[in-house]
């Protein structure tokens, strides 16, 4: 079997920018000094006009975005997640959730695949930043397939979107022909009633090795991919609840917050089930390669089955 191509959710959300200004003259671009390592530098390349480097502002880049959007724009304000979720939180909050202003965060360098950056931009907070800000809208894409597709989707909805990329080239396991992306709507990629794991970003494909690594042992474990946080589709959710009795959420995010607490907070309400979290336990991450902490975190498909083998016996 060939090796997926590999292509990072930022290197989509750059190349999606640029196709996008070339239908919609309303469509400017920000950044905060990073246009290089966000890859909005392919659309400043283009449209340079319609590019603005706030410099390492991130907060005061919200306001501009925030007034262009009460003008009529639509802007994209980038920056690493760090910064755009963490530094500039008060902003997004007040600036721009509060109005409800058409503004779209495109943060890239989420997670622990930010690697050799170590703790101070190992961003794991930003989903449980975000989605206590109400009206927000969270995509955290699987791979280039599905990143491409969410940011058009979020050029389209009138509102604040939060979208959040990775450093790290990831599998492109979605067909480009065929993959439909619809907001708030989660994706079945593998049936399976002993258990379902849902996971969202980098970890669906660790997800989806996991599963078919177990399927190999007699083992039916479901896959559901969540690429929108927020609103999150609760019926997928509550049914596989239902259909396997048992959840396992897996994020390269902290256990608190993220996925696997709106997971949890959505089956309370519907059908009760154990819900088992894999993703970044309550620490900080440290420097070190990417694909190497993934492992040492238990962000990988051969820690995902483990935790799938405890958690049926």
């Amino acid at each position: 079997m060939a090796e997926m191509k590999k292509i990072a959710t930022r290197e989509s959300y750059g190349n999606t920018l640029k196709e996008l200004a070339a239908e919609n003259p309303d469509i400017v671009v920000l950044d905060a000094d990073l246009a290089a390592a966000t890859k909005t530098g392919i659309f400043k390349k283009e449209y340079p006009d319609r590019f603005i480097d706030c410099g390492i502002a991130e907060a005061n880049m919200m306001g501009v975005a925030a007034g262009l959007a009460s003008c009529g724009k639509i802007p994209f304000a980038s920056s690493f997640a760090m910064f755009a979720a963490g530094r500039a939180f008060e902003i997004v909050r007040n600036s721009i959730g509060y109005p409800g202003l058409n503004v779209k965060i495109g943060a890239t360098h989420a997670g622990i695949s930010v690697g050799e950056d170590g703790a101070t931009h190992q961003c794991c907070e930003d989903i449980a930043l975000m989605r206590t800000i109400p009206g927000m809208t969270i995509i955290n894409p699987a791979d280039d397939t599905e990143a491409r597709a969410a940011v058009k989707a979020a050029a389209e909805i009138d509102g604040p979107v939060y979208m959040r990329f990775g450093r790290l080239a990831a599998p492109v396991f979605n067909d480009p022909e065929t993959y439909k992306f619809e907001l708030g709507k989660g994706v079945t990629l593998r049936e399976g009633n002993d258990i379902t794991i849902i996971a969202t970003g980098l970890m669906v494909n660790e997800a989806v090795m996991a599963s078919d690594m177990l399927k190999e042992e007699g083992i039916n474990a479901g896959v559901i991919n969540i690429h929108t946080i927020k609103p999150l589709d609760k019926d997928i959710i509550c049914k596989a609840a239902e259909d396997s009795g048992i959840l396992m959420t897996v994020e390269e995010h902290s256990v608190i917050g993220g996925l696997g607490s709106a997971v949890a907070e959505a089956v309370t309400e519907c059908y009760p089930v154990p819900v088992i979290k894999i993703g970044v336990n309550d620490v900080y991450g440290h420097s070190g390669p990417a694909a190497e902490l993934l492992k040492e975190f238990g962000l990988c498909a051969d820690n995902i089955a483990e935790q799938v083998r405890k958690a049926l016996k």
